[in-house]
């Protein structure tokens, strides 16, 4: 089986719902932010801080390079993953792509307490959410071969949502 690459935005439930899928595939799961953090010895949002943001995305598009040319999983990206065109060809590449989209009041409703995520670090955080959605929504599309609507739905419901997508697409299969 090839890997099972989610993409989205920040809170749309990469994560969450890639461990999930990865239960239930019998795929490992990784999180590329979190082995980023294992290899900077940080959180991202410190380094994104010191170094800024062009220093970070060439680390998260080594990171993600280095994912793909390995063994199959259930792979969750960073929020910002797509915003380079080698890393949209790399997670095509890596295996099926799903775009978990949630809308940005659905994220912001998920994400108004959330204190890591440094493009949340903002004056009108609601409006950076409209912001990466209307830049991003649109590379979302471009990399997924399956595209869930989050909503509100459990997290259970959603693994459902997106093992049915694969299912259907033949994703499972090979």
């Amino acid at each position: 089986m090839r890997s099972l690459v989610l993409v989205g935005l920040p809170g749309s439930g990469k994560s969450t719902v890639g461990r999930g899928l990865a239960r239930r595939v019998g795929l490992p799961f990784t999180d590329s932010d979190h082995v980023i953090e294992q290899r900077l010895g940080c959180s991202i949002r410190d380094f994104f801080a010191r170094e800024g943001e062009s220093a970070f995305r060439d680390l998260e598009q080594q990171v993600l390079a280095d994912l793909a040319a390995g063994p199959a999983c259930v792979l969750a990206t960073g929020g910002g993953s797509v915003l380079r065109p080698a890393n949209r060809d790399t997670l095509r590449a890596a295996g099926h792509v799903v775009y978990l989209r949630a809308s940005p009041e659905e994220l912001w409703r998920r994400l108004r307490n959330d204190t890591k995520r440094p493009l949340l670090q903002v004056a009108d955080p609601q409006k950076a959410l409209r912001d990466l959605f209307a830049q991003r929504d649109p590379l979302y599309r471009e990399v997924a071969e399956f595209i869930v609507d989050t909503g509100r739905p459990s997290v259970s419901t959603l693994v459902n949502m997106v093992m049915m997508q694969l299912e259907l697409g033949g994703a499972l299969n090979g």
